[in-house]
């Protein structure tokens, strides 16, 4: 046998389907699932239409983290449809306040070698301890918790080096900001991010937790790190060494291609307006004023992040011109910061210390004011995702983020504090262990368990086939990195409609494009035409359900980003790529096509798009696999499991 991966340990036990060869796909057995209630509502409905008494993974876990605001009936409905529906199907439940989902799962849930399948794009921060965890769209992980396999093509596996040591000031966040500089936001795609070298003994597991959590801005299917004592002790610290393990890549592993990072040449980075990959050294913008300073999110919300920002708050004070917002991870780390005096720091120095939730970096609150500078500590700074259409938002590490709040501008944190501030920085040898959740009861009294819904949930749509030959309208074309934030807005207004397909369906594309529900409703569906890496960012599936709904047949682009792919095929849209990728500037919004996409052409790959306005044909192909391909037929993949199965 050839010297293995990490990931390819985990990979080969947990193979159900396929072979590992690259590109082949391969069926995994996924020990556990995780949702937050932005996506776990619908991905409840989805499991509900499964029509099984309990789930069968190891352990599923519903969190509320996202959707907290209670303004009105909407979410309030919803976490209590989530408790019930926990209760009901044996899945434990953290409450709203409890903290960030994947903070909470770092440290009470995950384990090293295991799998892990997340309705949220930002899972693989369990990848930090050792974990192989995916994001993914919320049906995925509704049969998932029916012990179905997950299907994925087999990555590439990519190691990543890292040497040395980091700097003073120079952390984690600062490391991926470098990674996602060298290779963009598309740069992981279709790949693992396996992290190896001497540098990672200089890295804590929170550290490697924010690394493989914003690994997900690359596109990579997932980021992993070894399990060693490092690992062992941050278990240890959380009263969980029992689950821990060993786990390393033998020596002389193949890997498909290397990417070399020398810590020591890291300097504080920061991402400007509008991509997570637009990244520069502060040091090349600093000056410019600030008015609002974001700390936390799932990516910096750890204890140790929030005890270096306390210990450089520590007797300052915020500028006068900076709101300063807080978001610690989840209630032990608010309890530690108690304990060790240190949250007070916090209050003295004129910070907002706001729930343990995503709150600002989705949208759901703490919006920046009109064409404000917004300095966050958050994964992602699409346009409008803050809440304010032209505010500038800014991605930096902890450090930096401190020292823009008290200066007023953006400023190098090597500048502003003296080094000897981290050396007294201390972890304690134990985490207050803060268990709120709601553990599953036995499955009898769970079966007597009534499920309440609101008014805002409704029975997921019907899909029928759209298959063979599908005439209709170009209604909108957009150019490359499309998010799902483009295409399905978060915010405190459309969140809360999250489970109510009919009405979240209204504001598909609004950003960029305020008429195209009229349009899509007008002309009774039709398709639409994108650039590269069409779909990145967040897992939503909404972001293909309500396209779906408003009868979207096709998407056709130059590239796809992995889980919106997997998300239009889940609910029966053709994901077709240009053959010629310049036959993309010979279409426009508008233009009237035809698509012969029957089951004979699409097992075929040979899909013909005929423009009929404009009298000319282009070739258009697919990366579907043969099931991919049934899935679609069949209208969507509920259809399809309850065919195979016999519901």
């Amino acid at each position: 046998m050839h010297p293995k991966t990490i990931s390819e340990k985990i990979l080969q036990a947990h193979l159900i389907d396929g072979k590992l060869e690259k590109g082949s796909e391969i069926g995994l057995k996924i020990d556990q699932t995780l949702t937050q209630d932005a996506t776990g509502t619908i991905a409840y409905l989805q499991f509900e239409s499964i029509g099984i008494d309990r789930v069968r993974n190891e352990l599923a876990v519903s969190y509320v983290d996202h959707n907290t605001l209670q303004d009105d009936f909407k979410n309030p409905d919803d976490h209590r449809f989530l408790r019930t529906i926990a209760e009901r199907y044996g899945i434990y439940f953290s409450p709203p306040g409890n903290g960030i989902c994947h903070q909470l799962h770092l440290e009470r849930f995950a384990v090293p070698g295991k799998t892990l399948l997340g309705s949220d794009s930002h899972t693989p921060t369990a990848g930090g301890i050792g974990m192989l965890a995916i994001g993914a769209g919320g049906l995925d992980v509704a049969c998932a918790m029916a012990n179905e396999p997950f299907y994925l093509k087999m990555p590439e596996i990519t190691e990543v080096n890292l040497s040395g040591n980091l700097i003073p000031f120079v952390s984690a966040k600062d490391v991926i900001l470098e990674i996602l500089r060298t290779i963009t936001v598309s740069g992981g795609v279709g790949k693992i991010l396996e992290y190896s070298g001497d540098g990672i003994a200089n890295l804590d597991v929170p550290g490697r937790a924010t690394i493989t959590n914003m690994g997900t801005e690359t596109g990579a299917t997932t980021s992993i790190f070894l399990s060693d004592e490092i690992t062992r002790n941050f278990m240890e610290m959380q009263n969980r060494v029992s689950d821990w393990k060993n786990l390393n890549a033998d020596n002389n592993a193949y890997y498909d291609e290397k990417l070399v990072i020398n810590l020591l040449e890291i300097e504080p980075n920061i991402a400007s307006p509008h991509g997570p990959d637009n990244v520069k050294k502060v040091r090349d913008v600093q000056g410019i004023n600030v008015e609002q300073v974001v700390i936390g999110s799932c990516t910096n919300s750890s204890l140790r992040d929030l005890k270096v920002v306390a210990n450089l708050l520590k007797d300052r004070k915020v500028s006068k011109d900076v709101d300063l917002i807080i978001a610690p991870g989840s209630r032990s780390v608010v309890e530690a910061l108690i304990e060790s005096g240190e949250y007070s720091y916090f209050i003295r120095a004129g910070a907002r210390v706001i729930e343990n939730v995503c709150g600002p970096c989705i949208g759901m609150g703490y919006a920046p004011p009109s064409e404000g500078v917004s300095i966050r500590t958050i994964n992602r700074n699409f346009p409008g995702r803050s809440g304010t259409k032209d505010a500038k938002v800014y991605i930096s590490g902890p450090e930096t983020a401190v020292a823009c709040a008290i200066t007023g501008k953006i400023s190098d944190p090597r500048d502003v504090f003296a080094q000897k501030i981290l050396k007294c920085l201390k972890m304690p040898k134990s985490f207050p262990v803060i268990n709120n959740f709601i553990n599953p009861i036995p499955v009898e009294t769970a079966k007597n368990t009534i499920i309440i819904r609101g008014p805002n949930i409704k029975p997921l749509p019907k899909f029928e086939p759209q298959t063979g030959k599908m005439m209709g309208e170009i209604l909108i074309k957009v150019s490359d990195n499309i998010s799902t934030d483009h295409i399905m807005p978060a915010g405190a207004k459309i969140l809360p409609l999250r489970s109510n397909i009919p009405e979240i369906s209204k504001y598909v594309f609004n950003s960029i494009d305020a008429q195209f529900y009229q349009r899509a409703t007008e002309k009774k569906g039709g398709f639409i035409v994108g650039g590269e890496n069409y779909g990145q960012g967040s897992s939503r599936e909404h972001a293909a359900i309500a396209p779906r709904y408003l009868g979207i047949k096709a998407v056709i682009v130059k590239s796809f980003a992995r889980i919106h792919t997997a998300n239009l095929i889940n609910f029966g849209i053709l994901p077709l790529m240009f053959e010629n990728k310049s036959d993309y500037d010979r279409i426009e919004q508008g233009d009237i096509i035809e698509i012969s996409a029957g089951i004979d052409e699409l097992r075929n790959n040979n899909v013909i798009m005929k423009i009929l306005s404009k009298n000319f044909e282009i070739g258009l192909k697919h990366n579907l696999s043969g099931k991919d391909i049934e899935i679609i037929v069949g209208g969507g993949k509920l259809n399809f499991i309850a065919e195979r199965l016999k519901w």
